[in-house]
This record gives structure tokens, C-alpha cells and sequence, in this order.
């Protein structure tokens, strides 16, 4: 058990995220008729919202799930058995929607990366320029690996697909809110997100933004479903109302929250996260660790993986900052167990809190016997600093 260490605690995992105190209040009130006329205005208010942050004029559905159950909902509308599907395993949550994929008997070719790079969008054209019969109905890609840190061009990708008919369906769970993301302007088919991390939202609702084609494929067959099928969520987006009891103190918090990203504007939220990124990976340069994301031009905004040298654990890193100052980052998943950090640097977050946040990460290096260089908190301070 981790001894009492006084101060709050410091959340510094790539979600959940830290909660601003507006959407907590928000939730903190009594429920209302899930059937009445203030709920589906509450409904109608937060699809609305929800299209600017996709960026789709489309249906965006809300499911009381995690994002893992807006995965299956994808897979099971649009394929049946025996589809065959593309996907880039460039992490652990890539690999865990292929192992769903598998569950359900579909036929997934895989492409495999070295889980410090995105998706190869000209690896994809290659295998689909071979696909001559079209046997390929779906192309999976996680677009901000979380795992990894690692980012996928998702309009790259979609370019690879220009004379395929294959769906197109996108992970974008830990960059929804932290980037620019255009569903309809990337030819997104389905777009798979969460509400615990860049929407500042606790875990409980999964999303899932859906093209029309996407649609017609679901009309037109897919698996058995009941609880992950989308025709009632087209007519929710019509009425406002759920096809069943929604969560409903989790969309009081996601209502708020929306409403605090238009009012920063998104241009001001990506930017905002791209400096936190930034300010993470110049402490990490100064320290003299590597990261695991080895494509600069594919960091991620919301999350940083960083490598502690061979022969030194992370877990036990992970563990000295949480015991001596009461912090929580990120564990390295699958491959990766034992060998990365996280820090998140998404959702609710301040210039003030998050210095603190890199200010444990260097204490407990120097605490856990981790080689490294000191400043590397002096280096983020004096970036942010000038960057305002």
C-alpha cells in the first residue's frame, strides 16, 4: 500500500485526465426524467457539440461504454465474420483491437511496425494495390497511439485508400480534443473516441462518429448486435433521447466540458497541448532519455513515452514518484511493460501544475538511481515561459 503523502494527488496518466472543477460541479447535481423535454434538449445540445469536435456534419453516437466498446460497435455493424481487415499494429491498443477483431472471426492482415512509428500509409496502398478482388472491407488505424506516443497521418492514410472501397475507421481516443481531427474532410468512416482523456470527462462514454457509407454498410448487413447498434443512435440524434437509461451525470460533465473547449476555442486547446508536448520532450532531451516515438513528425500532443536506459526498471521509477510524491504516470503496456514512462499532458492542465508535474519525474529519477542529466525542468520552464 503507498504511504500517506500530503498534497494532492498528482494525475499524470494518459487518462483518465485531470477534471476541471466546472465539470465537476457540473455533474454534481440530481438526476432529471431521461424521458422529458429538458433531457432531449440536453441530448440535441451535446450531439451538436460533439459534431464540432469531430468535425462531421454526420451521426455521432453516444454509448455508456469505454472506447473498447465503440471498437466492437464498429466492428460488428459493419462486418461479419470472415471480412477480411487491414490493420497497423503500431501498439499495444492497435494490437488489442486486433485481438477483438480475431474474437469476432474476422480474417486481419496485419502490418507490423517497430511501435516507434505510426502507420505506413504507402505499406497500406501497397497491400490494397494487391487486394485486387477487394476482399480488404475495412481499414483500421489507431491515429494517436497512446502506448507509444506515436501519431498516424490519418489523411495519409486515407489517400493510400483512394481507389479502394474499404471502410476507413480510426482510433482516435487519445487525440480527440488534444488535435485537429476532420472526420468528414479526411474521409473518415468511422471514428472511434472516449471521454476520459483530451474532453476532460470521467471514464463511462464511448463515441462513435459514423459516415454515411459506413451507414449503408451497417443497412446492409454486419454482425448480430443489439446493444452496440447504431440505428437508434441516428434517431437519437434526431430527438435527443437514448434507446436506453443514459449515463446521464457523465453528459452533464461532457456538456460542460464542450462547452469550456468552444469557449477557449480549439485552435487555443490544440495549441495548448502541443506546448505541453513540446515542454516534456525537452525535459526528456536534457535528462538524456530516449524516446519511444522515434519520428518527430509524428509526437503525439496529449501523451509522451520516454525510455529509462537498459538495465533500469520503469515500473520502479513509477513507483518511487508515486511513494515520495504522491504522483501517477503511466506504465508501459504489452512489449513495452517495464521499459517506458508516460507522462500525460492532456485535458485539464496548467502551467504551474504541470512543471510540478516534470519537477516529481526529475526528483524521482535522481530518487530511483535512474543515469540522467538534471535541468531537465528548467529547460521545459524556460520554453514555456517564452512560449506565453
Amino acid at each position: 500500500m503507498t504511504p500517506f503523502v500530503s498534497g494532492r494527488h498528482f494525475l499524470q496518466t494518459p487518462g483518465p485526465t485531470n477534471l476541471p472543477d466546472r465539470v465537476l460541479r457540473a455533474m454534481d447535481r440530481n438526476a432529471i426524467n431521461h424521458r422529458g423535454p429538458a433531457f432531449g434538449a440536453l441530448g440535441l445540445a451535446v450531439v451538436a457539440k460533439l459534431r464540432q469536435v469531430f468535425r462531421t456534419g454526420g451521426t455521432v453516437g453516444i454509448f455508456p461504454a469505454s472506447g473498447t466498446g465503440a471498437w466492437e460497435s464498429a466492428l460488428v455493424n459493419t462486418l461479419v465474420p470472415g471480412d477480411r481487415i487491414l490493420l497497423s499494429r503500431t501498439g499495444q491498443f492497435a494490437w488489442l483491437w486486433e485481438q477483438m477483431a480475431l474474437r469476432f472471426g474476422l480474417d486481419v492482415a496485419t502490418l507490423e511496425t517497430d511501435w516507434r512509428h505510426g502507420a505506413d500509409p504507402a505499406a497500406i496502398a501497397r497491400v490494397l494495390d494487391h487486394d485486387r478482388e477487394h476482399r480488404i472491407k475495412a481499414v483500421c488505424a489507431v491515429h494517436s497511439e497512446t502506448s507509444t506516443s506515436c501519431m498516424t497521418d490519418i489523411a495519409a492514410v486515407r489517400q493510400a485508400m483512394e481507389s479502394h472501397p474499404a471502410l476507413l475507421m480510426v482510433d482516435a481516443i487519445s487525440s480527440l480534443g488534444c488535435i485537429d481531427y476532420q472526420h468528414d474532410g479526411w474521409g473518415v468512416d468511422v471514428t472511434i473516441a472516449g471521454s476520459q482523456k483530451g474532453l476532460m470527462v470521467p471514464p463511462g462514454l464511448a463515441f462513435t462518429a459514423i459516415s454515411g457509407k459506413a451507414l449503408a454498410a451497417a443497412r446492409a448487413g454486419g454482425s448480430r448486435r443489439s446493444y452496440w447498434d447504431w440505428e437508434p443512435l441516428v434517431a437519437a440524434n434526431q430527438t435527443g433521447f437514448f434507446p436506453y437509461t443514459p449515463a446521464m451525470n457523465l453528459l452533464f460533465a461532457l456538456d460542460e466540458a464542450l462547452t469550456m473547449l468552444t469557449e477557449e476555442g480549439f485552435p487555443r486547446v490544440f495549441a495548448r497541448h502541443a506546448r505541453y508536448a513540446q515542454a516534456t520532450r525537452l525535459a526528456a532531451a536534457v535528462w538524456g532519455l530516449d524516446l519511444q516515438c522515434a519520428d518527430p513528425a509524428a509526437y503525439a500532443p496529449g501523451v509522451t513515452a520516454i525510455r529509462t536506459p537498459e538495465g533500469h526498471s520503469a515500473d520502479n521509477l513509477r513507483a518511487v514518484i508515486l511513494e515520495r510524491f504522491n504522483m501517477s504516470l503511466g506504465n508501459g503496456l504489452g512489449r513495452l511493460e517495464d521499459r517506458v514512462f508516460r507522462i500525460g499532458h492532456m485535458g485539464e492542465i496548467g502551467v504551474l501544475s504541470f512543471t510540478g508535474a516534470l519537477t516529481g519525474v526529475e526528483m524521482g529519477l535522481r530518487a530511483a538511481g535512474i543515469p540522467h542529466q538534471a535541468g531537465g525542468v528548467q529547460a521545459a520552464m524556460n520554453f514555456l515561459a517564452s512560449a506565453g
